[in-house]
Order: C-alpha cells, then structure tokens, then sequence
C-alpha cells in the first residue's frame, strides 16, 4: 500500500472517533444525547433537502462538505454546548489546534483542502458557510422542539441566548429563520423559555 493511501486510511480512522463526541441535544423523541457524527449527517441530509431556501444559490455539494467537516475538531477539542460561557472562551484555540493535528493526518494536498473548507465554514462569509451554518442552528433547533424544549430546561437556556444563536440563520436562509421564530415563539408562550 503506497503512502497516501495509508494517510487517507488513518484519517477516515481517526475521524470515526467522531462517533464517541456526545453533544447536549438529545435525539429526537427523548432520545438519547446525539453524537457529533450523527449531528453532522443530518446537517447535511438537511441542507439538501432544504436547499430551496438558501438566501442566495449555493453548491450544495460545497455544503454537504461543510455540515460534514465542521465538527471533525471535536474529536480532540470535545464538545462545546453553545450556551457554555466558560466554554466558549477556550473553543477557537482548542478548536485550532485540533485542525492542525487532525487534518494533517492527511496527504499534504488533502489536508490543506479540508483545512480550508473548515476555515471557510468557521468565518462564514460564502453563501454556503452561511446556509451550513443555517443548518447547524436548525438541526439542534428541531430536535430541541422534538422534545418538547426539554434541552432548554435542563440547561436554563433563556429566549435571549437562543434567539442570538439562532440570529446568524437568517444570514443563510430567511425563510428557515421565520419558521424557527415561531418555533421559538411557542416556548416563549408556554414559558420553557423565560426572558
């Protein structure tokens, strides 16, 4: 087996790691907490069916390659629950640092390639970083109303905090942003999410 293949091999091992990072959200249906793998294929899953509304026409293949790659740094930098102050403070140099490893474990090639497309989603300016990222607030979103707010509760989320994560959506899709207002309008009604 020649080089490269070996670096491609040991990278799609090391990324299966990916499988063992546990998120807050829980599955759908008072699931268990989903892993960082699961997330990111159903980001994708999402974004292709959802295409049609994107703000502007994007590659959706571009895209699919962002919901999968986003969360690949996890593996070494664990998981960061987008309400966790503390947790933020540390994630992009965490997050850094795992790139580097991780992705070096490819071909040089490939690993500029990945690391680019990772940049690319984390700065968020591409028509496609944005609807990836439209994606990445609607996934947790849904699964969130799926269970009844459930994950909001237990962490003491307030309509604030998520309406300011939820916000960078419309940059991708102002379409799937109304609709998560009203998501978000039944559980400021109801009170699981207090102002």
């Amino acid at each position: 087996m020649d080089e490269r293949l070996q670096k491609q091999f040991a990278f799609l091992l090391e990324i299966d790691q990916e499988k063992n990072v546990f998120r807050q959200t829980h599955l759908s249906h008072h699931g268990r907490r989903e892993n960082d793998a699961e997330h990111a294929w159903h980001m994708a899953l999402m974004a292709y069916l959802l295409r049609e509304y994107a703000n502007e026409p994007v590659d959706i293949a571009r895209v699919m390659l962002l919901c999968l790659l986003h969360d690949l740094v996890e593996i070494d930098a664990g998981d960061t629950y987008a309400y966790d102050p503390e947790g933020l403070k540390t994630q992009k140099a965490r997050e850094e640092a795992a790139k580097q490893r991780i992705f070096s474990l490819l071909p040089a090639d490939q690993a500029a390639e990945l690391k680019a497309a990772f940049d690319e989603f984390e700065e968020g300016k591409t028509p496609e970083a944005k609807f990836a990222h439209a994606m990445d607030n609607l996934q947790p979103l849904l699964l969130n109303d799926s269970n009844a707010g459930g994950d909001w509760r237990e962490h003491g989320v307030t309509a604030d905090k998520v309406y300011a994560r939820q916000s960078r959506t419309a940059q991708g899709s102002k379409a799937l942003f109304a609709a998560t207002e009203e998501i978000l309008q039944k559980y400021i009604d109801n009170g699981t999410l207090p102002r």
